[in-house]
């Protein structure tokens, strides 16, 4: 298993695994698929601040994980969303948490201090992910999301990174 900074020949298979949570699932509030166009210019915005890694396993993409703005006021320049993604046929067998430690490691080394994750609920895959990393659920919107003919509940993660992050 290799993880890795995402490249040119993976928009295909990255597209595809996010394609299949559009879809079928209601873990994107996305409902409409994208094209590997639209993926490549997303990919291109978010690695030129924060890392968009690929886990690869014998020469398949298995899944990704990214960092991007949380918010856009300075202020926040120091606190990152996180995401991830597995493919459908590779979850629970720890590619997760290679990609996660990782992407934390990179943004820790880039003085980011505090990790969100945003999780539609329940989801208790992803929430034991996160848990198992040291997030912390910290809020809880009720139906701010309206998929397959359904309200949709998120809640927010949290975790620090480390306690001293570099004035900038």
């Amino acid at each position: 298993m290799i993880v890795r900074d995402c490249e040119e020949a993976d928009i295909d298979p990255v597209t595809q695994i996010y394609n299949h949570y559009i879809k079928y699932t209601t873990i994107t509030f996305e409902e409409v698929e994208i094209n590997p166009t639209e993926m490549a210019v997303r990919i291109k915005n978010i690695q030129s601040l924060f890392p968009f890694l690929i886990c690869e396993d014998k020469g398949v993409i298995v899944g990704y994980a990214y960092a991007s703005k949380w918010q856009d006021r300075s202020a926040y320049r120091h606190t990152a969303e996180v995401t991830i993604y597995l493919h459908p046929d590779h979850l629970g067998k720890k590619f997760g948490q290679q990609l996660y430690a990782e992407l934390f490691n990179q943004l820790q080394q880039k003085n980011v201090r505090v990790l969100l994750a945003c999780i539609a609920t329940p989801n208790p895959a992803s929430a034991a992910l996160h848990e198992k990393f040291g997030f912390k659920q910290v809020a809880e919107f009720k139906e701010v999301g309206y998929k397959f003919n359904q309200w949709l509940d998120v809640g927010y993660w949290s975790k620090s990174l480390s306690l001293n992050v570099e004035k900038s």
